[in-house]
């Protein structure tokens, strides 16, 4: 590799890092040390081909999609760890932590999800994926995308009920501007 090269490789990854940890930190359900991992190995890769690669964003984030869907298919099934559910938050408190505390709880509720669950609604909803365009990256149907990510929803709430708190409340208060049954 050329100094050049070298360089535009060093800005990259100076620019890129946070929000490529932060996307491998919702991968890996909040392991700081798998994230870091599942970024490194992704760069390593980029770094071998680095004067090949056109879009190394979009290159380094589906190495890290495919590497961590090879981690969860060679994971043996296994027995989830069960945490005691936290209290419930406190009604009209407004010291600025509620933004902190559905993290948190967002994270918390991932970690408990399986790693193609997690990898789905990644994919999905941070991500900003089309059904299609999750199929292709984790190399299934589109059918097999919408049930999973179906189901995954379902888990998320049932795990993070309070996640789903907020929608119920806008969704019972009556509107004049959307027809029934209308999603958005």
């Amino acid at each position: 590799m050329d100094p050049q090269d070298h360089e535009r490789f060093r800005e990259f990854v100076d620019a890129r890092w946070s929000a490529l940890l932060r996307l491998a930190n919702l991968l890996t359900g909040g392991d700081r040390h798998e994230a870091e991992d599942l970024v490194q190995i992704a760069l390593l890769k980029a770094l071998g081909r680095w004067r090949h690669i056109e879009d190394p964003e979009g290159y380094v984030r589906k190495v890290m999609y495919r590497h961590q869907i090879s981690r969860w298919r060679l994971r043996r099934p296994h027995r989830e760890a069960t945490f005691a559910t936290p209290p419930e938050e406190l009604a009209g408190v407004a010291d600025g932590t509620s933004a902190a505390d559905l993290r948190i709880t967002v994270r918390q509720a991932l970690g408990r999800l399986t790693p193609r669950q997690r990898t789905m609604l990644v994919l999905r909803y941070f991500e900003d994926l089309s059904e299609t365009e999750v199929a292709s990256v984790l190399g299934c149907s589109v059918g097999t995308v919408r049930s999973t990510t179906h189901r995954s929803l379902a888990r998320l709430r049932g795990l993070a009920p309070e996640l789903g708190a907020p929608a119920r409340a806008a969704t019972a208060a009556p509107s004049t501007n959307v027809p029934r049954g209308a999603h958005t």
